[in-house]
């Protein structure tokens, strides 16, 4: 299989600029979870870049299988682990006890979540680099 860590970092990119549209829109729970996926694809970049296999979707997960080849800040974790935690609930009304995840996201925390995928994508691109 071919080594496509540029693919994976550019998508992360791309996905990171829609969050911040979304964020702009006020699609505030569209910016956390594509803001997750930024960082996934990021961190999957990297596996990609070492020759591993990733899979999941826990970015702290997927983090912690690189501790071979990297070493990760507990900023960086805690950004990764502040990321999981919108993975489910700002799709879906049934990871909420009441409302639609419209309804209950805001601007700060979309900003919080643009701000920890932004700091995963530019550590996994000063890797890349």
């Amino acid at each position: 299989m071919p080594e496509r860590s540029q693919d994976w970092i550019a998508q992360a990119k791309f996905d990171l600029k829609a969050a911040v549209d979304n964020c702009k829109a006020g699609n505030y729970e569209w910016a956390c979870f594509i803001s997750e996926q930024a960082a996934e694809k990021s961190i999957k970049a990297l596996y990609q870049y070492y020759g591993g296999d990733a899979w999941g979707h826990s970015v702290e997960k997927l983090f912690i299988g690189l501790k071979d080849y990297v070493e990760i800040s507990r900023e960086l974790l805690s950004d990764a682990k502040r990321l999981d935690r919108l993975y489910i609930i700002s799709r879906y009304p049934d990871g909420l006890t009441y409302g639609t995840p419209h309804e209950h996201f805001t601007k700060e925390d979309a900003h919080v979540a643009i701000s920890s995928a932004g700091n995963i994508l530019r550590f996994c691109q000063d890797i890349l680099a």
